[in-house]
């Protein structure tokens, strides 16, 4: 530790480590809800949510794929002008939403689940995150806010790095055992 990190802990600058595993452990189930959530809207296709006032929606499976048919085909006149994404969604996704729709439905679920319960953890972030960025290619070249994508992604990536299944999760069990990433 350098003397500068030292000096900072003695004067109660830096936060408790077990403070900072249990933010990362509420971020990780947050996302795990959020995750879960849409994936049970998509498996039991139900869109909107409304307790008393509130009235709020999910992305079911039609949703998501008119999310990709616009973004990709419409929006701004055009759509999308990141090279190949068109043929991908065109030729390959949309044609065979069938079994695209039931994938992204088991993403969502199974990452979901396993960021809640925090079982293998950083895997299940590193799933999702190969979803994310997808679509942030999808919204690449769509004038969108500048921050639509990356407020899902990031944190995608920190817990993909960091073992934030270890507090409130499984993890911890597994990770004794094995010593292993992605535990």
């Amino acid at each position: 530790m350098t003397d500068e990190a030292h000096d900072a802990r003695a004067h109660g600058l830096l936060p408790d480590a077990g403070l900072l595993a249990r933010g990362l452990a509420a971020l990780r189930i947050f996302f795990g809800v959020i995750l879960f959530a849409n994936g049970v809207a998509k498996l039991f296709e139900f869109r909107t949510i409304e307790i008393g006032p509130w009235k709020t929606f999910l992305i079911n499976k039609e949703g998501a794929r008119n999310v990709l048919e616009f973004e990709v085909n419409e929006r701004g006149g055009d759509g999308t002008e990141v090279p190949l994404l068109k043929s991908i969604v065109n030729d390959v996704m949309l044609p065979n939403w069938d079994v695209v729709q039931w994938l992204i439905t088991a993403v969502e679920l199974g990452a979901g689940l396993a960021l809640i319960l925090g079982l293998a953890s950083r895997l299940a972030a590193l799933v999702d995150l190969a979803q994310q960025l997808f679509l942030q290619l999808v919204y690449l070249s769509s004038s969108r806010w500048m921050f639509e994508q990356p407020h899902e992604w990031v944190p995608l990536v920190i817990l993909a790095l960091v073992p934030a299944g270890r507090v409130w999760g499984l993890d911890a069990r597994l990770w004794l055992r094995t010593r292993r990433w992605p535990f």
